[in-house]
């Protein structure tokens, strides 16, 4: 930490994640999750920072916890960073297709019609969840290169009531579903992340357990089991 130079938010930290696969990450606050991705990151045993920055952010897509959106069509959000109508952005039976697996087809088909921007900035007539679902749907639309993958960030959920909570669970759900993408998943609710191929559970900068849902239960002594039990 900056101001706690002597605190290591990570402390010889090491994950690997195969292609295809659904990782999450979970741990008590300040365990390390957050700044993970700061760290050194391989694709293919080649270092991000080798890559072409271009190539690299059409590759992977990110749905994040405070989904920035602008004054601008629900569609516009949608596509936001893939270029003007015909310069390789997606058609609208795409953006639809992207929206109805987001759970975001409903408030994205009515704005379609109205001619002025139906997300004000920061998207202020929108909800919690739907700002999520338009989020989910961005990383859709983008077709990340198979075998890389959207990225959950941290607690997509953690701010929405129980019924946006179950609505977007579901959207992460059908996202998952379609295959051929490398998901990471962070998160603090683990309701979101029982059905993940591996859980890495993170403490003192460090995985402490890395196991499916059913074998970190079997282990009660164990600081996912312990996690569990006070959620």
């Amino acid at each position: 930490y900056a101001l706690r130079p002597e605190k290591l938010v990570l402390d010889g930290l090491s994950l690997h994640v195969k292609p295809g696969e659904v990782v999450a990450l979970c741990g008590p606050s300040g365990g390390g999750k957050s700044p993970t991705p700061r760290c050194a990151v391989l694709l293919d045993d080649v270092p991000i920072s080798r890559l072409d920055p271009g190539w690299f952010h059409r590759q992977v897509a990110l749905v994040g916890q405070e989904p920035v959106l602008f004054a601008r069509s629900i569609e516009d959000n949608i596509c936001y960073g893939l270029g003007e109508r015909g310069e390789g952005r997606p058609s609208t039976e795409e953006v639809h297709a992207a929206a109805q697996l987001a759970n975001a087809h409903d408030f994205q088909a009515s704005s379609s019609a109205t001619p002025r921007p139906s997300a004000e900035m920061r998207g202020a007539q929108l909800s919690g969840g739907q700002k999520e679902r338009i989020a989910i749907a961005r990383a859709l639309v983008r077709h990340p290169y198979p075998h890389r993958g959207p990225l959950p960030s941290a607690q997509a959920t953690s701010a929405l009531d129980a019924e946006s909570e179950a609505v977007v669970q579901a959207a992460i759900d059908s996202m998952i579903a379609q295959g051929g993408m490398t998901v990471v998943v962070l998160a603090h609710r683990l309701s979101t992340i029982r059905n993940a191929d591996c859980i890495c559970v993170v403490k003192g900068g460090r995985v402490a357990e890395e196991c499916p849902h059913h074998e970190l239960m079997a282990r009660p002594a164990g600081v996912y089991a312990k996690l569990v039990s006070k959620q």
